[in-house]
């Protein structure tokens, strides 16, 4: 029987994972403290509006695709306290409160990181800097759609990739909440009705196109697999795609790991 395997949910957009035993799946379809923050460039610290839905572009603040560099940092939450840390090489530390003071601290502790990396032309364009770092605790906001969904993988698409690849790879790479076991290879993408994770009932959307974020390994932030050729010249799709995204059916609630997993064709 299909389980779910790992859950994850990334706080700050671009920035390190967190493997959870649980998620809290919001009535919106968001998962809660999911992409709750973010770093923005200083020309794009307001949304733009479309259906009455935040439109933040991934575009105009920091992601792995752009800062690749980004991988090599460690950053951790603590919502109870209002904290953030990041650590990274050689000694990089911060730890602080959101506070305007501090949320200005962390921006300059990332930006000094970024300039002294191969990244660094990322941050010359006009109107990039300064970095501010925007977001509460309780509010995901920053998905790269305005209405925001669950992601969702299988690590039997993960092993054929892997198999095509000829090497390794890991979850981390394609930054899902949901990592399922005990399915058909690519069998989440297939045509499917429904997805029932535990309790919940999930309408399946569209399958997840990827870039070249996927190329940049998670642990170091060097693109040394190539994911998006592999996946159309060696699989054999029409588009690079990993994943599928989900939206509740009837509300939110919660999904843990161990939770059994049925794909509805």
């Amino acid at each position: 029987m299909a389980q779910v395997v790992a859950l994850y949910r990334f706080p700050v957009k671009g920035f390190t994972q967190e493997a959870c035993e649980e998620l809290a799946i919001q009535d919106d379809g968001r998962v809660r403290g999911d992409r709750a923050f973010a770093f923005r460039y200083a020309n794009a610290l307001a949304p733009r509006e479309r259906d009455g839905l935040e439109i933040w572009s991934k575009s105009k603040g920091l992601t792995r695709m752009e800062y690749p560099a980004l991988a090599a940092l460690r950053l951790t939450t603590d919502p109870a306290a209002g904290r953030i840390r990041i650590d990274g090489p050689d000694g990089l530390h911060a730890d602080e409160p959101l506070s305007d003071e501090g949320r200005e601290r962390l921006s300059a502790t990332v930006t000094e990181y970024l300039l002294g990396s191969a990244d660094a032309r990322g941050l010359e364009s006009p109107g990039r800097l300064p970095l501010s770092l925007l977001g509460e605790a309780d509010r995901s906001r920053f998905q790269d759609s305005a209405r925001g969904f669950v992601s969702m993988h299988s690590r039997e698409s993960l092993r054929s990739l892997e198999s095509a690849l000829g090497r390794p790879i890991d979850d981390h790479r394609f930054r899902s909440n949901i990592a399922i076991e005990g399915v058909e290879p690519w069998e989440e993408i297939s045509e499917l009705s429904r997805v029932r994770i535990g309790r919940l009932e999930f309408a399946p959307q569209e399958v997840i196109g990827r870039c070249l974020n996927t190329h940049a390994n998670p642990e170091t932030g060097v693109r040394d697999a190539e994911v998006l050729t592999t996946l159309t010249r060696v699989i054999g799709q029409r588009q690079p795609t990993f994943g599928r995204f989900l939206l509740p059916l009837r509300g939110g609630g919660t999904i843990r790991v161990g939770d059994t997993v049925e794909l509805v064709a």
